[in-house]
């Protein structure tokens, strides 16, 4: 909580992004990249499964009662996503991997989240 309990955003979502990395991590995930962030767009995400890049997408919310934070990925953030992950491709000359686009919720904070990996949960056909 920030000011007159004005909830610290940035700082919650990077405790969302911290839970999804270790997740990944512990899933054998080489994370490459976090808050990567171009012209079109912010990747939270770009991490290595294999020879696969995945480019995650980060939601969270406090508690489930609004539903699950993956439905909150709109089609526009689908197409910015898409077109910020492929700018990172190009930056960092990975044209010719195989890419997957992920979404990763987190639901409540510290040790009682529960993470949920969505893998494919969109593809880049906008």
């Amino acid at each position: 909580m920030g000011r007159a309990g004005v909830v610290d955003r940035k700082g919650y979502g990077d405790e969302g992004e911290e839970a999804a990395v270790r997740f990944l991590e512990a899933r054998g995930y080489r994370v490459r990249a976090r808050n990567f962030s171009c012209r079109y767009g912010e990747l939270d995400v770009v991490a290595e499964h294999g020879d696969t890049v995945c480019f995650v997408e980060v939601r969270m919310r406090s508690t489930a009662v609004w539903g699950d934070p993956s439905h909150t990925v709109s089609f526009a953030k689908q197409r910015k996503v898409v077109k910020a992950a492929l700018h990172y491709l190009l930056a960092h000359r990975l044209r010719d991997r195989m890419i997957r686009f992920d979404v990763i919720s987190v639901v409540g904070r510290g040790e009682h989240a529960t993470v949920e990996h969505l893998p494919g949960a969109f593809d880049a056909g906008m």
